[in-house]
């Protein structure tokens, strides 16, 4: 069982590990062995997750999410699988943890009369600046 949070632990078995060829930094050895690690959790049926926490996920995951609601994360930052599994494993463990915290709602707020009056005193300042840079032509006649 992975840890998550205190109330959200998840099964092993809900993982599926894959190790793929990765590009970048390991010279010839990178053309011949699978360093890279694609992560894949399925967030939509996955009995460990709680309904909201579910439906943060969805959104926080953004385009790692696939249509059938699989979480999916490559990892390749290192040059060895079993780092590359454990940054896969602790970016999931990151990614449900920010989606378990509740947001707060949004309250909302008026401007005061103070601050009305002083946005509307600039306002009648600005325009009685503007004013006397008008150009009143002489009036010869």
């Amino acid at each position: 069982m992975i840890q998550i949070t205190h109330a959200i632990e998840i099964n092993e078995r809900e993982i599926q590990l894959e190790f793929i060829r990765a590009s970048g930094p390991g010279g010839q050895k990178v053309n011949k062995v699978a360093t890279a690690v694609q992560l894949r959790f399925d967030a939509a049926n996955s009995p460990s997750l709680p309904d909201e926490v579910r439906r943060r996920l969805i959104r926080l995951a953004g385009k790692r999410m696939t249509e059938d609601g699989v979480l999916v994360i490559h990892a390749r930052r290192f040059r060895s699988q079993d780092r590359n599994r454990r940054d896969a494993i602790d970016r999931l463990i990151a990614l449900i943890r920010k989606a378990s915290i509740q947001p707060k709602p949004r309250l909302k707020t008026k401007p005061s009369k103070a601050s009305k009056e002083r946005r509307l005193e600039a306002k009648r300042r600005r325009s009685r600046t503007k004013h006397k840079r008008q150009y009143d032509p002489p009036l010869d006649e």
